[in-house]
């Protein structure tokens, strides 16, 4: 995939020699990446691609490390892979590294989600960070929005409960992002919004025919990648069981 590393900076092979720093253990792995979620996209694909590296080893190595180790080691690594040691739902603060789990899931596995990433728009993330306005940050309470997205669920909350502070700023960065958020909208999502740092932007509510107008504006156009999924979540207890070889 174009844009992903393939030297010592992809985070994959940072994790495992973080594992190896961590545990002592010096065993040493062939790693195939097969990237299923786009890079630079605000998804978190690289981050979930280390977390699995570090799951890996650790099974592979005879499970040196608990859960909670994993989940407080993969801080030094950057700021979301802690989240996908989760089991799929939490609350994260700090830089994104302290994870409060929120289970089990109030989020239904049924809950459509339309995404759809430019493919020939760059944005960097220290670029949205520069152009963001402190003045104009959200005043919401961020544990309060939880509260009300916990009671109400995602589809059943108001439009400005949806917030993300750096939309603005990447949509001053990179224009045609906001004109494309627009378009979005226009196919009848409840919600949409700009994932992360960008560049790509989900859509929620609205039924099949939101989906469905999504794909009759979208396909077969070379500027935009449409994905389609929904919520996931592991089951407790995923990380015991029977350890891999």
């Amino acid at each position: 995939m174009e844009d992903v590393p393939t030297d010592k900076s992809n985070l994959v092979l940072k994790a495992l020699d973080l594992m190896r720093d961590k545990t002592g253990c010096q065993k040493f792995f062939k790693a195939k990446l097969v990237k299923q979620v786009p890079a630079q996209a605000g998804l978190g694909g690289g981050s979930a691609n280390a977390a699995t590296a570090m799951f890996g080893a650790n099974e592979l190595m005879g499970r040196p490390a608990t859960l909670d180790q994993l989940i407080e080691w993969s801080g030094d690594l950057g700021s979301d892979i802690t989240f996908f040691l989760s089991q799929g739902t939490a609350y994260c603060t700090g830089r994104g590294e302290i994870l409060d789990p929120i289970t089990p899931s109030p989020f239904s596995s049924e809950t459509k989600i339309c995404i759809v990433k430019p493919k020939n728009i760059g944005l960097s993330t220290p670029s949205v960070f520069r152009a963001l306005d402190y003045d104009k940050l959200s005043s919401r309470d961020p544990q309060e929005l939880l509260d009300t997205f916990l009671e109400k669920g995602v589809l059943g909350v108001e439009k400005n409960d949806y917030v993300n502070d750096l939309e603005d700023p990447a949509f001053r960065v990179v224009p045609e992002l906001l004109a494309l958020k627009n378009e979005v909208e226009e196919c009848g999502f409840d919600f949409v919004m700009m994932s992360g740092s960008g560049t790509s932007l989900f859509g929620l509510g609205g039924g099949d025919d939101a989906i469905e107008k999504t794909r009759e504006r979208f396909t077969g156009r070379d500027d935009v990648s449409i994905f389609e999924t929904n919520f996931l979540s592991r089951g407790e207890g995923w990380f015991e069981g029977e350890i891999m070889e």
